[in-house]
């Protein structure tokens, strides 16, 4: 076993994609956004942060852990986020909101808002669907 590659690991670049074809620059060209990976522990502490207890239906004393994925997949949206920068204040001004989040969906339309987080998930290895993950585990 080589442990100089596990203590080495390829770094992975940032990736520019188009999140919409509505802003664009000087020439018309559609602006990219820049987005990142994030490592398993930033993705726990996101997990844990959309995460409440929920009391089970009829049983007094006894909770379930219930996941928020609308919410986590904002967070996720925006903490790999680089460009443009959702926590500045000027921005989140511009459209009338506060925090990040709500600046993301506030600027793109909801079909732009899908395929981005698409894209996010796809970049950090989400990118097989429950379905693909059944047929794989029947063969």
């Amino acid at each position: 076993m080589n442990l100089h590659a596990f203590l080495n690991p390829i770094e992975e670049e940032n990736k520019k994609v188009v999140a919409s074809k509505r802003f664009i620059d000087g020439t018309g060209k559609p602006i990219e956004w820049e987005i990142r990976t994030i490592t398993a522990e930033e993705d726990e502490y996101l997990r844990k942060s959309c995460t409440k207890k929920v009391q089970v239906p009829g049983k007094k004393g006894q909770f379930i852990q219930e996941i928020d994925t609308n919410k986590y997949l904002g967070l996720l949206a925006v903490s790999c986020t680089v460009c443009p920068n959702l926590n500045d204040a000027e921005l989140q001004n511009g459209y009338g909101v506060m925090g990040a989040d709500s600046l993301l969906k506030k600027m793109l339309h909801a079909g732009e808002y899908t395929a981005f987080l698409a894209k996010i998930q796809e970049m950090n290895g989400f990118d097989s669907s429950m379905d693909e993950l059944v047929e794989e585990a029947k063969n």
